[in-house]
């Protein structure tokens, strides 16, 4: 397999498993990123997912140009590769591990997760000016970084370290890489304490349209809230705080 599925407790781990190849998104591996975030939207004992790769090389070097050149791929369709939030939903949080490059693909995979923790050896690159290839999928880029951080790396093709990375806000954590998994780790066990219905909306608010009016945006940020502000778990959880006790989320 290229692509593992394995769930420990209330955190899925979601595994590309090509080290020798960079962890390239052959067919096989989209094939298996598609099917493994499905997976995780269906599991309802998953609260979390965490997106890695094999080994300390490369988290996904992006497209495989071999398999690309041979298939005489030219533009790739809307579901070529899994983009959350574009082709794939999934309205629970998605951590990136960030074990090495993540070049084209990588990026955009890293993009698209909720949050990230790399390794301190991490790179990331949109590199498709140097070898001809386009990144539509970079839209959402600008939200993260800015427009000029935007333009200088879709440009210029030039990677950056982990440590930019941050400073950019493109992840939230840099750490050695030996502690990598377990840093993942402790920020998704953070996430899936807390009531999955607040998290859920948390997710979708920072989600909404930055062109929306600010009224506008309050007014949807209302919608996505009031199901929460209703549910069981609202009443449970400040009755929990009061009796010092651990809530038990019930979801709804």
């Amino acid at each position: 397999m290229t692509v593992t599925y394995r769930r420990d407790d209330a955190i899925a781990w979601l595994t590309i498993e090509r080290p020798e190849a960079l962890n390239v998104l052959s067919h096989d591996v989209r094939r298996g990123l598609f099917d493994g975030f499905a997976r995780y939207a269906d599991d309802s004992a998953a609260a979390v997912l965490i997106l890695t790769g094999e080994g300390d090389r490369a988290f996904c070097a992006g497209g495989d140009l071999k398999e690309m050149a041979e298939d005489g791929l030219l533009v790739p369709p809307p579901d070529y590769v899994p983009q959350l939030g574009r082709n794939i939903t999934v309205d629970k949080p998605v951590i990136a591990a960030v074990n090495g490059i993540a070049y084209g693909g990588g990026f955009m995979l890293v993009q698209n997760c909720d949050l990230a923790v790399a390794a301190e050896h991490a790179r990331f690159a949109i590199a498709e000016a140097k070898v001809g290839r386009g990144a539509p999928w970079a839209v959402p880029l600008t939200r993260i970084v800015g427009r000029r951080i935007a333009a200088q790396l879709l440009m210029t093709g030039d990677p950056i370290d982990a440590r930019r990375a941050y400073e950019l806000g493109l992840v939230n954590e840099v750490v050695p890489a030996c502690e990598l998994r377990a840093a993942a780790a402790r920020l998704a066990r953070t996430i899936a304490g807390n009531a999955p219905l607040s998290v859920r909306a948390a997710k979708q608010t920072v989600l909404l349209d930055p062109a929306l009016a600010l009224d506008d945006a309050f007014a949807a940020a209302e919608r996505l809230w009031e199901p929460v502000y209703l549910s069981d778990d609202a009443r449970n959880g400040p009755r929990a705080f009061a009796e010092k006790r651990t809530p038990q989320w019930k979801g709804h």
